[in-house]
Order: structure tokens, then sequence, then C-alpha cells
């Protein structure tokens, strides 16, 4: 593979993949975010008429429950961790195309294209380690102890 397919077909691939994952994240963290942030500030309104609506209690009791699921929803899904740290891989990778296209730094040198390759491939290799820890051990990273409770 030379320079210019390993640019396209490898940097600029991941680079894609990395925004639309990180923007589509992003995307559904503000959105339920914006609606439990809703669901909780009409949960004070609707209390103030609880003496004149009766049925009211059940709203409030259903926008609790919204709430809860929508907070469970989040923690499961890691959608603002997985929003940065996918942002955040996509800059570092536009960061050493960049580099390595501008021959800055350490891509001035003879074998320019061998470190591209090799801090590209760890960058993208750091990102997969990190997911597939988070596979291994999904109880750890939703917030679960392991341990359970004991009995006596």
């Amino acid at each position: 593979m030379d320079e210019q397919q390993y640019i396209e077909e490898r940097i600029d691939n991941q680079i894609k993949w990395y925004s639309n994952k990180s923007q589509w994240n992003q995307t559904w963290y503000k959105r339920l975010r914006a609606l439990e942030i809703l669901a909780a500030s009409t949960i004070p309104l609707l209390t103030g008429y609880l003496t004149e609506v009766f049925t009211l209690r059940y709203v409030i009791g259903i926008l609790s429950v919204i709430i809860a699921v929508i907070s469970g929803i989040l923690t499961l899904y890691k959608f603002q961790e997985n929003w940065t740290e996918y942002r955040t891989t996509c800059e570092s990778l536009k960061h050493e195309k960049f580099l390595y296209l501008t021959k800055t730094e350490v891509y001035d040198a003879d074998n320019s294209f061998t470190l591209l390759v090799q801090r590209v491939e760890a960058l993208i290799s750091k990102e997969h380690t990190k997911w597939s820890q988070y596979i291994k051990a999904p109880e750890k990273h939703n917030g679960l102890s392991g341990g359970g409770s004991k009995s006596v």
C-alpha cells in the first residue's frame, strides 16, 4: 500500500467513521438530556396544581419514570463519553495527517511514512483496546460493582 492509498483508504475512512459516530452520539446525548431536563423541570410546575387536578399525580409519576429510564439509557449507552472519545480520536487522526502532509516536526525525516502508519495505527488500536476492555467487563463500566450483596 502506498502513501496516497493509505491516506485515502485508511486515514480518511477512519476520520469519516469517527466523525460520523461522534456526531451520532452527540445528537442522541443532547436529545435525551434535553428530554430529561424538560421532564424534570415540568414536575415542580405540575405539583402546584395537584389539589385542582387529581390525574396530575399519574402524569408526575410517568414523568418520574421517564427521567429514570433516560438516565439509565444515558448510563448504559455512554453517549457523552463516546461522543468525546470519538471526536478526540478523529481530531488526533486529522492532526497526524496534516503534520505528515506538511512534513512538519516528526514527519520531516526519511522514514516519515512508516512513522505515520505507526502513529495512526496506535491511535486506532488505542480506541479498539478501550472498546475491547469495555466489552469484556460490562458490569464494571455500567456502574455495577460486580460484588453484589452479601448474604447473612
